[in-house]
C-alpha cells in the first residue's frame, strides 16, 4: 500500500537506536586497534597469533549470535505488544543457550589452546604464543558473552545507552591495564602478550559490572526478573527454537565457513598472517557502522510487525538497507583515506603493508554489497522470516567463497609472493 512517509520521525529513531549501537562498536574497534598498536612492539609473531585467538573468539560469536539474532526477534515483537512475559520468558531462554556457548569455548581455550593454535595455523613460533595468549583470555567469554545477552535485551526495550557506557568503561580499563599489564607500569611486572590477555578478562568484568549496575539503578523490568525467566512450556521452547534454528544454521555455518578461510591464511607466511590480523582489526570499523542499523533493523521493524503495522514496517525495511549502503560507502572511503598512517602505526611495513593494503582496498568496495546484504537479512528475520537470509548467505558462502579462497590459498598457492596490489610507502632510508 502507498501511503505517505515521514523521513524526519524515521531517522531520528533511527538515530536514537543505531548511533548508540555503532558508537560502543566503534569503541570496542578502537581499543582493538590500540591493542594491536601495543602488541606491535612485541612483534609481528605476537601480532599474528593474538590475531589468530581472536579468530576463535569470532567462532564464538557465530556460535551465540544465533540466539542473539532470535532473541532480539522475540525481545521486540513481544515489546511492541507489550507482553512482559514474554520478554521475560525469551531472555531467560536466549541467556541459557548463550552461556552454554560461552563456557563451552571457555574451557576449550584452558583445556586445549594447543589444539586451537595448530588449527588456525601451522607455524610453530606463532602456536606458542597464542598458547599463552588463550590461556588466559578464555575466562573472558563467559564475561562477553552475559554483558552482550543484556545489552541486546537493554536495546530492544529502549535502553540503548547503558550498553555503551559500559563499552566506554571497558575500552578505557582495557587500555589502561593493557599499558600497566604489558609493559609492567606502576610497579606491576612486565607480562607480555599474558598482560594483554588479563587486561581483557578484566574489563570484560567491568564492562559486565557496569551494565548491570546502570540496568539495577534505572530498576529495569526485565533483566533481573530471574524468577519469571526460566518458566518455560513446551509449546514457547519449540516456538523459540523454531524461530531461532534458522539463525542458528545461518550463524554456525557462516562461521564454520570462516573458520576454514582463517585456517588457510593461517598457512601462509608470518607477513601475511600479521597483515591479516591488522585487516581484521581496522574491519570493526565497518562492523560497527553495520550493527548500529543490524539492531535498528531488529527494533524498528520488529515492533511494528508485533503491533500489527506491517505495511510501517515494510517501509521501514527498504529504507534502512538503502541508508545502511550509504553509510558504508562514506566510511569505506574515510577509512581508506587514512589508512597508511594507520597501518604504519600498527607496525606494518614491507610486505605485511601491501598486503594489508591490497586486503583493506578489496574490502572497501565489497564492504557495501556485503553490509546491504546482511542489512536485508536482518529485517527479513525481524519481520519472523528467518529462513530466506540464511538460504542465499550460506549457498553463496559454500558455493562460491570457500571453494575460491581454497582454490586460491591451497591449491594454486597464491600468495604474498603474488604480484604487488598496492605499492608500499616510500623507503626514504634507501632513497627509493
Amino acid at each position: 500500500m502507498r501511503q505517505s512517509f515521514d523521513w524526519r520521525d524515521f531517522l531520528k529513531q533511527v538515530a536514537v537506536i543505531a548511533v548508540p549501537v555503532a558508537l560502543q562498536n566503534l569503541l570496542t574497534t578502537t581499543g582493538s586497534m590500540v591493542d594491536t598498536m601495543m602488541i606491535a612492539p612485541l612483534g609481528n609473531l605476537s601480532v599474528g597469533a593474538v590475531g589468530l585467538c581472536a579468530q576463535f573468539t569470532s567462532l564464538m560469536f557465530s556460535g551465540y549470535w544465533g540466539f542473539v539474532g532470535g532473541g532480539m526477534l522475540f525481545f521486540a515483537q513481544y515489546f511492541g505488544a507489550k507482553d512482559d512475559d514474554g520478554i521475560n520468558r525469551s531472555y531467560g531462554m536466549t541467556l541459557a543457550c548463550m552461556m552454554a556457548v560461552g563456557v563451552t569455548f571457555c574451557l576449550t581455550a584452558l583445556l586445549a589452546p594447543e589444539w586451537i593454535m595448530s588449527v588456525y595455523t601451522d607455524k610453530k613460533s606463532i602456536q606458542d604464543i597464542g598458547i599463552r595468549y588463550l590461556r588466559i583470555v578464555g575466562l573472558a567469554y563467559p564475561l562477553q558473552v552475559y554483558s552482550m545477552a543484556m545489552s541486546a535485551l537493554l536495546r530492544s526495550t529502549g535502553r540503548v545507552r547503558i550498553p555503551l557506557y559500559g563499552a566506554i568503561a571497558s575500552v578505557c580499563s582495557n587500555m589502561f591495564l593493557n599499558w600497566v599489564l604489558i609493559y609492567g607500569h606502576l610497579g606491576m611486572p612486565r607480562m607480555g602478550i599474558q598482560g594483554a590477555a588479563t587486561a581483557t578478562v578484566l574489563a570484560a568484568l567491568v564492562n559486565v559490572a557496569v551494565v548491570a549496575a546502570l540496568g539495577r539503578a534505572q530498576r529495569h523490568p526485565y533483566i533481573f526478573r530471574l524468577t519469571r525467566h526460566f518458566r518455560w512450556s513446551r509449546a514457547f521452547t519449540r516456538e523459540y527454537f523454531h524461530k531461532c534454528f534458522p539463525i542458528l544454521c545461518n550463524e554456525i555455518l557462516i562461521g564454520v565457513g570462516n573458520m576454514a578461510i582463517n585456517m588457510v591464511l593461517g598457512r601462509q607466511s608470518e607477513q601475511a598472517i600479521a597483515a591479516t590480523a591488522v585487516f581484521r582489526t581496522l574491519e570493526g570499523f565497518f562492523i560497527a557502522f553495520f550493527s548500529g542499523f543490524s539492531n535498528a533493523a531488529s527494533v524498528l521493524v520488529g515492533t511494528r510487525v508485533g503491533a500489527g503495522e506491517l505495511n510501517t514496517a515494510y517501509q521501514r525495511a527498504k529504507r534502512l538497507v538503502l541508508l545502511c549502503g550509504g553509510v558504508i560507502f562514506a566510511s569505506g572511503l574515510l577509512l581508506f583515506a587514512v589508512h597508511r598512517p594507520l597501518l604504519t602505526a600498527m607496525s606494518l611495513e614491507g610486505e605485511s603493508y601491501r598486503i594489508g593494503s591490497g586486503m583493506l582496498a578489496i574490502f572497501c568496495v565489497a564492504a557495501v554489497i556485503r553490509m546491504c546484504n546482511w542489512a536485508m537479512n536482518d529485517t527479513y528475520r525481524s519481520a519472523g522470516d528467518a529462513a530466506k537470509g540464511t538460504i542465499l548467505e550460506i549457498v553463496f558462502m559454500y558455493a562460491m567463497v570457500l571453494p575460491c579462497v581454497i582454490l586460491s590459498g591451497i591449491v594454486f598457492r597464491i600468495d604474498s609472493s603474488s604480484p604487488p596490489f598496492l605499492s608500499p610507502p616510500l623507503d626514504l632510508h634507501s632513497g627509493a
